[in-house]
């Protein structure tokens, strides 16, 4: 089995290159090893598909942050599920239709027949609680339905649209210029092969109404900040007979009070007395589910950092949850009575006499001999 190439290489980027950036890049190999230009090449129609596969993850932040971390790998065995796993050059025109080709040479091929809802996004804003859990979130978006009157044809009911006289019904209309067929959007019925002589009062022939919906989204434990959960199906209308797109959700983590989060671990500080540092404790802190116990050993350092092992959330791509991290450092009084003032008064007498009555920075300078 031949190795997959780094789709970085492929495309001459760096793994921190923008969007803009790889979008040229891809445009640069496109016109390069573009079979109009090198005909019966089968090495740069093989370069061709290539640079395609590549642009079709890079160019999408959900595949790209998971091709970040995992590499081919994340898509399976040898990289499938990564992109269009493109088997000849009419497959790249379809896949990409009129976005990056119909700014490469002038107009897109527009995929035949209905076409698909558009694709919708939204924040969902989350709690950590929420996030530990689970959680099943409601929330109310405006998307484009399919026109009840006339059933989202956009033709006025009782009438129909009729196939487009200047393009033939194919949406596009094509012309030869030098090595390239240049396919542009058919100025007529603009792409959509067809021409309607009474448009529906409701909709104005757009065969689509605005509308307000609720939607359920499922949202897993261990979501993290920036990540998008994709709900098929639940956006905007498509042409009759061509299904709905998609609604995807960017999470956005709130900020907790107590907690700050490094991926599935949790981490807090948490104050306590000289005394209990000094003479061990066992005490109770915090955690995203309840109360747990935690034990200071005698001569515990302000600073110090606790692991309290599976306090974490749940592991968005693994099993268990990670840990929460404590930690700890004096909490000095700010008002004594006159017996605590004695009393520390002692204690610094006492400490006094055990060093040897250096001064702090005999003590200081002793670090450095």
């Amino acid at each position: 089995m031949i190795e997959k190439r780094d789709y970085y290489e492929v495309l001459e980027v760096t793994r921190t290159a923008s969007g803009e950036e790889i979008k040229k890049a891809y445009r640069v190999a496109a016109l390069k090893f573009h079979p109009d230009q090198n005909p019966g090449d089968a090495e740069a129609e093989t370069k061709f598909k290539e640079a395609a596969e590549a642009y079709s993850v890079l160019s999408d932040s959900e595949k790209r942050g998971r091709y970040d971390r995992f590499g081919h790998q994340a898509f399976g065995s040898g990289g499938a599920g990564a992109g269009p796993q493109f088997t000849n050059v009419e497959d790249i025109f379809e896949a990409f239709g009129g976005s990056i080709f119909g700014d490469l040479f002038g107009g897109g091929r527009r995929r035949a027949g209905p076409q698909a809802g558009r694709d919708l996004r939204i924040e969902l804003a989350l709690t950590l609680e929420e996030v530990d859990q689970g959680v099943e979130k409601r929330v109310e978006i405006r998307r484009r339905e399919s026109c009840t009157p006339c059933k989202g044809s956009g033709a006025k009911p009782g009438t129909s649209s009729a196939p487009c006289a200047q393009c033939g019904g194919r949406g596009q209309i094509y012309r030869n210029q030098g090595f390239f067929t240049m396919g542009m959007v058919c100025p007529k019925c603009r792409g959509a092969g067809s021409t309607i002589e009474s448009p529906c009062v409701t909709c104005n022939g757009q065969g689509r109404t605005e509308q307000k919906v609720e939607i359920k989204i499922d949202v897993p434990a261990g979501v993290e900040d920036g990540m998008q959960l994709r709900v098929n199906g639940e956006g905007d209308a498509g042409d009759p007979g061509a299904p709905r797109g998609s609604l995807y959700c960017v999470v956005r983590e709130k900020e907790h009070k107590m907690f700050q989060r490094n991926g599935a671990d949790v981490i807090c500080e948490l104050p306590f007395t000289y005394a209990q540092l000094a003479l061990g404790d066992e005490v109770e802190v915090p955690t995203l589910r309840g109360r747990a116990i935690m034990k200071l050993p005698p001569g515990t350092a302000s600073g110090k950092v606790f692991r309290m092992r599976k306090e974490g959330v749940p592991q968005i791509e693994g099993h268990g949850r990670g840990d929460q991290l404590v930690r700890v450092f004096v909490e000095v009084p700010t008002k004594l009575d006159a017996r605590q003032k004695e009393l520390l008064r002692e204690f610094a007498e006492i400490e006094r006499k055990n060093s040897g009555d250096k001064s702090f920075f005999e003590k200081i300078a002793s670090y450095f001999s």
